[in-house]
C-alpha cells in the first residue's frame, strides 16, 4: 500500500509537470514526496493524487497541486530563504514549500483546522514547519521580514500587512479578486514602499477570512 501511494504521489507530479510545463525538479520533487492522502479528511483520501481542489469542511479546500506548483515556481523558493504562508488549511502545501526552502511560518484563522495542520506537520516530522492560529490578513510580525509569501486564500485586495513583512527583493504570490473572479498576483518588493506587481493566471480559490477589512494596498 505505501508503494502504491508513493507511486501515485509520483504520478501526481508527472501530471503537474504535463500540465503547467513546470521543469524545476526541486518543486516536482517536493510534490513526489509528500504524501497529500495524509493532508485530507478520511472520505477524500481516495480522491488524493487527482490533481484538483478537494473539500475538508467548513467550507475549506486543500488547495489544486498544479495551482500551488504555479504559485512555488513563481516565486523562485530557494533553500536559504524563510517563508510565511496564509491560509495553512489543513498544512499540505506548507508541507510542500517546506522541503524548498530553509524554515515556513504558516498561519490559519480557524481553530479547529489550525490544530489539525500542526498534527499533519508533526505526523511528517518537518521540523522546519510552524503553525500559528492568527489572522493571515495581519501577517506574522513576529518572524518578519520573509523572503517569499504565499497566500492560499483570496482577498479583494492585497493586505498592506504582507507587503510590509515581505522583505526587500523578497517574493509573494497571492490570488486577488472575488465570486466574480480571481487573478494570481505575483510581486517582487524592490524597496521599502514599492511592489512591482504582475496579474498571471486566473485561480479559483476560497476568501481570505479578515479580521481587519480595511487595510489594504492598491496593485
Amino acid at each position: 500500500m505505501a508503494s502504491d501511494l508513493k507511486t501515485q504521489a509520483m504520478r501526481l507530479a508527472q501530471r503537474i509537470s504535463a500540465s503547467t510545463g513546470l521543469k524545476d525538479e526541486r518543486i516536482l520533487r517536493a510534490f513526489a514526496s509528500v504524501p497529500r492522502h495524509e493532508f485530507l479528511p478520511e472520505a477524500q483520501r481516495s480522491h488524493a493524487y487527482e490533481d484538483r481542489a478537494l473539500p475538508l469542511g467548513d467550507g475549506q479546500t486543500i488547495s489544486q497541486p498544479s495551482m500551488i506548483a504555479i504559485m512555488l515556481d513563481a516565486l523562485d523558493c530557494r533553500p536559504e530563504l524563510r517563508a510565511l504562508e496564509v491560509g495553512a488549511g489543513s498544512g499540505y502545501a506548507a508541507a510542500v514549500l517546506g522541503q524548498l526552502v530553509s524554515e515556513v511560518y504558516t498561519v490559519e484563522v480557524r481553530p479547529a483546522l489550525a490544530e489539525l495542520a500542526r498534527q499533519n506537520i508533526a505526523h511528517s516530522e518537518l521540523s522546519n514547519v510552524h503553525v500559528v492560529q492568527s489572522d493571515g490578513t495581519r501577517g506574522l510580525p513576529e518572524h518578519a521580514p520573509y523572503d517569499r509569501i504565499l497566500v492560499s486564500a483570496a482577498p479583494v485586495r492585497v493586505p498592506g500587512a504582507l507587503v510590509e513583512q515581505l522583505a526587500v527583493g523578497g517574493k509573494i504570490a497571492i490570488p486577488v479578486g472575488d465570486d466574480h473572479g480571481q487573478t494570481l498576483l505575483v510581486g517582487r518588493k524592490t524597496g521599502p514602499n514599492s511592489v512591482d506587481w504582475q496579474k498571471t493566471v486566473p485561480c479559483i480559490f476560497v476568501p481570505l477570512v479578515s479580521g481587519d477589512a480595511h487595510h489594504f494596498v492598491r496593485t
